[in-house]
């Protein structure tokens, strides 16, 4: 079976990384709908080298491998990178446009970051994620979250955003065909929220928030430029280099699709840029309606919760650590969704007092009739959790490749 990727940027690049080193499918072929240096042998330069995971070689084999990438063919656009055949596209940039069905591919992963409104038609002029479909494509899996731009609209029905390991059960072969990798910031909260869904419930938990310190992303400036008309939020045209620069995420929204018990609990979510090329951190504050004053949840428990999780349900993706982690050691490590920092899980529990009679009209006085008092207490606990992601390679394009896979297994 032969994989389409359209795009070839972080995300791009770092999935062809992810497939030549698994080698599940047969051929690879990358759309890039320009011509690229002053040759084709500057496309294989780029493949090869990477400022934040260094050698392509080494990053498969170690410090005594060698060069993976041969059989270099200017005229066919191809070239083989470990073992796997690797042809490139350079006309179309439209994915209507895109040679798909000549090439025999079904299933194709847009990286562009472009193409994220599953609602526009096919023959958009601006392209869209449904021409992929028309171009010959079965499925696609876009690397990004799904954003409906006209808000009358809502997620069609071929539509779904899955996280692998937390809801990839949800797809449906026959229905679905537009696909949601979520980002990476949703998908190490849902590893995150998770166990404490599976441990309290969603009617236990009161509210929740998260930061998530995020490194820098193509997206953004490297020195100060004006800003472009339309725009918004200044801070995006400062410079990456040397700014903290405070910005929003759609994680909150996004994981309401991935876990749908989300959609009942009150959840706030923000987003601050550092300069960093990779390697990201949230920072989750959860309120959990507790049983008791004396009897309360402790940093203890919480820290069991997800060891357990670690070590059994979500052993493949979670890591829980008790080691003092700086950002650079999550860089690159395999198969993480999240890595629970557990000596920074801290808990807090109080009484919560609250007016019957000022709640929101909901009880009346005669409704609190026998009670010495209109005023009770609830001992609430807040947790805080801190969770390390790497928003590039480890935390996000492989998982994605996970998901990639399976469901090119459904296609069989």
């Amino acid at each position: 079976m032969k994989l389409g990727i359209n795009g070839l940027g972080r995300i791009g690049k770092l999935t062809l990384w992810h497939h030549v080193s698994r080698k599940y499918f047969s051929e690879i072929v990358v759309n890039l709908g320009r011509e690229v240096g002053t040759s084709f042998t500057d496309l294989a330069e780029y493949i090869e080298k990477d400022s934040t995971y260094g050698w392509l070689p080494v990053w498969l084999y170690g410090h005594n491998s060698k060069r993976v990438i041969e059989n270099i063919n200017d005229q066919e656009k191809t070239m083989v990178i470990n073992g796997v055949k690797v042809k490139f596209l350079m006309q179309n940039r439209n994915p209507k446009d895109i040679e798909w069905q000549k090439e025999g591919v079904k299933l194709v992963v847009d990286c562009t970051g472009k193409f994220r409104d599953p609602t526009k038609e096919a023959d958009d002029p601006k392209g869209s994620a449904r021409g992929h479909l028309l171009a010959g494509a079965e499925k696609v899996l876009i690397s990004a979250p799904f954003k409906i731009k006209n808000k009358d609209k809502t997620l069609p029905e071929d539509a779904i955003t899955l996280v692998y390991g937390i809801n990839e059960e949800m797809y449906q072969p026959e229905r679905h065909h537009i696909i949601s990798s979520a980002s990476c910031t949703t998908t190490c909260l849902a590893y995150m929220v998770k166990p404490l869904l599976d441990y309290f419930g969603a009617e236990r938990i009161l509210s929740a928030a998260m930061v998530t310190v995020h490194a820098t992303t193509a997206s953004q400036s490297i020195l100060d430029r004006v800003p472009k008309e339309g725009e918004k939020d200044l801070r995006r045209a400062r410079s990456v280099f040397n700014n903290i620069i405070l910005t929003t995420t759609g994680a909150a929204e996004a994981l309401g699709l991935v876990i749908p018990e989300m959609k009942k609990i009150g959840f706030m979510a923000e987003s601050v840029r550092v300069p960093l090329t990779t390697g990201s951190l949230i920072i989750l504050t959860v309120n959990i309606q507790d049983e008791s004053i004396e009897n309360h949840i402790n940093r203890e428990l919480v820290n069991q919760i997800y060891k357990e999780a670690a070590e059994t349900k979500y052993k493949d993706f979670l890591i829980f650590s008790m080691e003092q982690n700086v950002s650079t050691d999550i860089i690159g490590y395999p198969r993480a969704a999240a890595i629970i920092e557990g000596r920074e899980t801290h808990t807090r529990t109080a009484l919560a007092r609250v007016d019957l009679q000022k709640a929101c009209g909901v009880v009346t006085p005669e409704e609190i009739k026998g009670l010495s008092s209109s005023q009770i207490e609830i001992p609430i606990t807040q947790v805080v959790i801190y969770g390390w992601y790497d928003n590039e390679l480890a935390s996000y394009t492989h998982m994605m490749g996970d998901l990639t896979v399976h469901i090119a297994e459904k296609m069989l």
